[in-house]
């Protein structure tokens, strides 16, 4: 894979990679940015948000899973000190749908943290993550009951 960003003056940039999308990239005008784009430090917590959830929404649709809402949220820590990286992350997977099977969803995550996500993977030896799963029957709209809520050790 190849990326690059390209300056477009100040603390603005465009990033880009094989894909052939661009992402804008910039910072708070305290520290000379204009407040336009994503921090690069939050684009890391895309990519694992983004990386785990395409692998578990695959894996439960192959279990036959009747999901009607998915999202993955990631909650890093960071250091107070520079380079103020992360010193821990929590992974919540919320699953909405119908019938849900608690065990197919801990599988599921377990599978992405362990073999499938490249992001996780590099990532488990840099900081501790917390890998947890909320489980609510409904639509994902109005009618929507927490059933379950654990946590994948892996």
């Amino acid at each position: 894979m190849d990326a690059k960003v390209s300056w477009h003056g100040r603390m603005s940039f465009t990033g880009s990679a094989d894909s052939g999308f661009d992402v804008p990239l910039g910072t708070v005008p305290a520290v000379g940015g204009d407040n336009d784009g994503f921090r690069p430090l939050e684009l890391m917590g895309v990519s694992l948000a983004g990386c785990t959830a395409m692998d578990v929404i695959s894996i439960l649709t192959k279990m036959r899973q009747e999901v009607t809402r998915f999202d993955v949220m990631v909650h890093t820590d960071r250091a107070d000190n520079h380079p103020k990286v992360f010193t821990k992350a929590v992974i919540t997977y919320m699953i909405v749908g119908h019938n849900i099977d608690e065990k197919s969803v801990a599988r599921a995550i377990e599978l992405s943290a362990s073999i499938y996500c490249p992001a996780q993977n590099m990532l488990k030896n840099a900081f501790p993550t917390s890998l947890l799963y909320e489980i609510y029957e409904g639509d994902g709209e109005e009618n929507t009951e927490l059933i379950n809520k654990g946590e994948v050790v892996i």
